[in-house]
């Protein structure tokens, strides 16, 4: 993916899922979260299962989109376990799923079993997005290859680099193995450690076409301060 010219604060806050996971988080936090995704019209919030119900509250009459995460952040739940969340999230009102891949599986070679628990996902979120986080920074080359095969077998929409509880998040080298490796059509969701507009559009340079990040807020005033909305 290229662009000739850079992103404005607005374009690129189209990008960004504005993301509360950690397990602190209060009503008035998401709250606040969802009202930050209104003000900047940031694409969704991505949010806790417990917290899906209150975030379409709070995004009522919003084009704000409501994520929520299945299988976080471990991954290594039973499968039934994680279409049962996805199944929850979606009675809740959710409206994108961002579903943890068994990485203990994927790396026994057991991609049969990984791709049986994301089609029962794909099944339970009825058509809509799901986003396949294979945590790149517990993988090898090869694995993250196998892990991309696997995501767009299963007829999932998305593959996301990290879960941000990892040992580091999206890398600019992941994001364009990603891409080359799912194709031009399916989406790359970097998500990890972007914390500054700099980041963010060399991500998209790289083929994302979607950025999860606590750090929203931040990085589009500082594009809105250099050049406004």
């Amino acid at each position: 993916m290229t662009r000739a010219s850079p992103l404005s604060a607005r374009e690129l806050a189209r990008f960004i899922d504005h993301t509360s996971l950690k397990p602190d988080a209060t009503a008035k936090h998401i709250e606040q979260l969802c009202a930050e995704a209104r003000q900047h019209r940031f694409h969704a919030v991505c949010v806790n299962g417990s917290w899906v119900a209150q975030a379409r509250s709070f995004l009522e009459d919003s084009d704000v989109k409501v994520a929520a995460v299945a299988g976080f952040p471990l991954g290594a739940a039973d499968a039934d376990t994680k279409r049962f969340e996805t199944e929850a999230a979606i009675d809740n009102g959710a409206q994108e799923i961002d579903v943890v891949i068994n990485i203990g599986r994927l790396k026994d070679g057991d991609d049969a079993y990984v791709l049986r628990e994301l089609r029962d996902v794909v099944e339970a979120a009825d058509g809509r997005p799901v986003k396949v986080i294979i945590e790149t920074c517990l993988l090898t080359h090869e694995e993250k290859i196998r892990a991309c095969h696997v995501a767009v077998d299963s007829e999932a929409h998305f593959v996301k680099t990290s879960t941000g509880f990892g040992s580091s998040g999206a890398t600019l080298e992941d994001v364009k193995l990603l891409r080359e490796t799912v194709g031009p059509k399916f989406g790359v969701k970097a998500a990890g450690g972007i914390r500054e507009a700099q980041t963010a559009a060399a991500m998209i340079q790289a083929g994302a076409t979607r950025l999860g990040t606590s750090n929203g807020v931040a990085i589009v005033r500082s594009l809105a301060g250099a050049g406004g909305y």
